[in-house]
């Protein structure tokens, strides 16, 4: 007969093994979280003293027993390390999560950064509560379309995107607005003048949230309102909308990581707006634990005319909605080079120079762009 030292110590072990093996205990029972659960992002971290819930915004985090994805930068809690730099927006958001209108961002992928180019539709996957301000400097061709159409000079955007966790799998985005700044040259300068950009918000949920593996897929969609500046080439005809998934997964344990998206621009008229589909793709690298390197490219195929659009033969990328007539079949290819720092979790700081790779170019000669993410 056992004795209750010997009972004792092996339903400790059991308990232990149940830990280990992707279960929690709740109340002094066990109960199976299983691989469905480790996919889906029911438990936070690798270990398992870290696999009840929401720890990793906790500071159990700090005591090094969870993943990379959740220490490899200064102290889990990021939010409670931004506070010091962002003293009276972190309060403000504190706020808010209080009333039970916003969550915190996730910040078991802190590791991750977010991507640059085409701003508008490459969506980070991950559930973020943050703040976007981008600054872009773009630069027309010389000609533009088959027509050759006298062109040149540069417009300037201003912007604020933002983002808002509702839940842990939903959040709200804003991820186009700003407003534009007129320096083209040419018949360009005819056409465009400077003037608020429209507005596109929607929703973004998370379907696979992976800590052990380090895998994250979202999809979600947006619609952009027409009320920008008409003088601006914003505010055509009924809006259009954007369909999208997104996904990315860490690599050599934090060190690397890539991003892909896949999307289909939908106008409601498509008369007046093309259709467009594209796909967008990141990799970077760390240089040190605060800064990155990385390389995106940006696919952008229409599918369709805008049936009573200009014979222009450009569309206007992420920038403006020329709604041409004759772009059915085009494929543009841009390609970027970057740098971010991440001094932690709260804060990104990022630069991107981009160019197109295609013969056609559609309205880029280059683009510079530079953005601050403030999270929360």
């Amino acid at each position: 007969m056992e004795s209750k030292p010997v009972k004792r110590n092996l339903k400790n072990w059991l308990v232990i093994a149940a830990l280990a093996c992707g279960m929690t205990t709740t109340s002094g029972q066990v109960q199976a979280a299983g691989w469905i659960g480790d996919l889906l992002g029911e438990t936070c971290c690798d270990d398992a003293c870290c696999d009840t819930g929401s720890c990793c915004q906790e500071s159990c985090c700090d005591s090094g027993c969870c993943d990379g994805g959740c220490d490899s930068l200064a102290g889990c809690n990021v939010a409670e390390a931004a506070s010091s730099c962002l003293p009276k927006l972190n309060s403000f958001a504190r706020k808010l999560d209080g009333m039970g209108f916003i969550q915190k961002s996730d910040h078991c992928f802190d590791d991750f950064i977010s991507p640059m180019i085409d701003f508008v539709h490459f969506e980070d996957p991950r559930n973020l509560t943050e703040l976007r301000p981008i600054f872009v400097h773009h630069n027309f061709p010389n000609t533009l379309g088959p027509a050759n159409i006298p062109a040149g000079g540069s417009a300037q955007l201003i912007a604020m995107q933002f983002r808002i966790a509702l839940t842990d799998r939903l959040s709200l985005i804003a991820v186009k607005d700003g407003y534009l700044i007129d320096n083209s040259e040419g018949q360009l300068d005819g056409l465009l003048d400077s003037g608020w950009a429209d507005v596109t918000a929607g929703l973004k949920y998370n379907l696979i949230r992976n800590v052990k593996t380090g895998t994250l897929l979202s999809a979600g969609f947006t619609y952009e309102i027409p009320m920008g500046s008409e003088r601006a080439l914003q505010a055509v005809s009924d809006g259009e909308f954007h369909f999208f998934a997104t996904g990315g997964q860490r690599l050599f344990d934090g060190q690397a990581h890539v991003l892909s998206s896949f999307g289909w621009q939908l106008p409601v008229d498509q008369s007046d707006q093309s259709t467009t589909v594209h796909w967008n793709n990141h990799f970077d690298v760390k240089l040190t634990d605060t800064v990155y390197l990385f390389t995106e490219n940006s696919w952008w195929h229409w599918a369709s005319d805008a049936f009573d659009g200009a014979a222009l033969g450009v569309s206007g990328q992420d920038l403006l909605n020329l709604g041409a007539s004759n772009v059915d079949g085009n494929n543009l290819v841009t390609h970027n080079v970057g740098m971010k720092y991440k001094p932690h979790g709260g804060l990104e700081l990022g630069a991107a120079y981009e160019f197109p790779l295609t013969d056609f170019e559609d309205i880029i000669e280059d683009r510079w762009q530079f953005e601050a993410i403030l999270r929360y």
